[in-house]
Parts: C-alpha cells; structure tokens; sequence
C-alpha cells in the first residue's frame, strides 16, 4: 500500500502551529476554573466534566470523541482524569488551539468551511488534494452544514497529526512513500493513540 502526503512540515506532536500563545495564566485564576469544573469535588476532573465545561461556541456540547482524545493527551498517570497539573498543559492547548481557530475564521462564522480549513492545513505544511478535504469535512462536520466546529477542528487537526506521525515512522527514506503489508496496515492503524 502506497500513501503520499507531500511535502510538510515537522510539527510538535498534538501542538498547533504559530506563536507560543498568551502568556501563562495565573495559577490562582485557573485553580477557581479547575474547582468549578470539578463538580464531584474529587479533585480530578472526568470526561464529563470536561465537556460540561468546554463550549464550542455553537451552543452544542463539545464533541465527546475530542474530549477524550484531549484527556488521553494530558492524562499523564493514565487514571482517566486530569489532575490540576495536567489541567494547566490542557488550558494553554485548548487556548492555543482557540485562537489558531479565530486566525482561520475568516468570516467569523464560529465554524471553518472547506476553503478555511484547507487555508489553515496548507499552513500547517499539509499538501492534500480539493478531494481530501471534501472528505475531511464530511468526516468532522457533525452538524451537517458542510463547515467544522471548534472542537472538531481539534480532533480533525490531532487525527490528521496522528496519521502523518505514524505514516512517517515507516516512510524510513521520507520520499512520501510507504509500502507496508495488510496486516501491517492494520497494526498502524489499530495502535494509534487517538
């Protein structure tokens, strides 16, 4: 099997591109945050509660697939929670990510549509055919208006990081080209951390 993903890129694994983000926020302002999502009073906060927290800006619950892919990524004791350190890395993502959003949002929208999104992969250091992002779109569009909401653009933007990541580590030469058997398509692809 053969896949070319063009010429991109090195990127930081589940990191959006461009500038550090904002300057670090206070711990204080971000311990009464942790305290108010942490509605069990465990002192860790769940998928649930995450996702009662987070908002997309379409006023529909943040998509549980990119929640759990977001706690996997800061869950560093695999516990299934977060604690309040990995709450600080998962705050600067989420914001980093929020405002790699607004600069693709060209129309202010609060969703990115096809040309929008492919703006910001080529960005990124993705080459993609108009084909392919017909197919992304389709694929992480849950409201079914042809646009990606915020938090599906996350998971869309981890996935494709995901894919590429594993596609490299048996693309040996970096030509763009694997040739791997069945049986090893379906281990890459069943042994993703997503």
């Amino acid at each position: 099997m053969a896949y070319n993903y063009g010429q991109q890129q090195q990127q930081q694994q589940y990191r959006p591109p461009g500038p550090a983000g904002p300057a670090p926020v206070d711990p204080n302002f971000l311990g009464g945050i942790f305290q108010r999502i942490d509605t069990d009073r465990s002192g860790t906060i769940s998928a649930n509660e995450l996702q009662q927290a987070l908002s997309n800006g379409t006023w529909t619950p943040f998509n549980p697939e990119t929640v759990r892919l977001m706690i996997g990524m800061f869950d560093r004791d695999n516990n299934g929670t977060i604690n309040f350190q990995e709450f600080q890395a998962l705050w600067k993502y989420v914001t980093d990510w929020q405002n790699c959003f607004r600069g693709y949002d060209r129309d202010n929208s609060g969703s990115i549509d096809r040309n929008e999104l492919k703006n910001a992969l080529t960005s990124f250091g993705y080459r993609l055919s108009d084909k392919f992002y017909d197919i992304l779109v389709k694929k992480f569009d849950r409201q079914g208006r042809g646009t990606i909401a915020f938090d599906d653009f996350i998971q869309c933007c981890v996935v494709l990081q995901t894919l590429t990541s594993s596609f490299r580590s048996h693309d040996t030469d970096q030509d763009g080209w694997i040739q791997i058997s069945y049986e090893q398509f379906l281990t890459l692809v069943f042994s993703l951390r997503s």
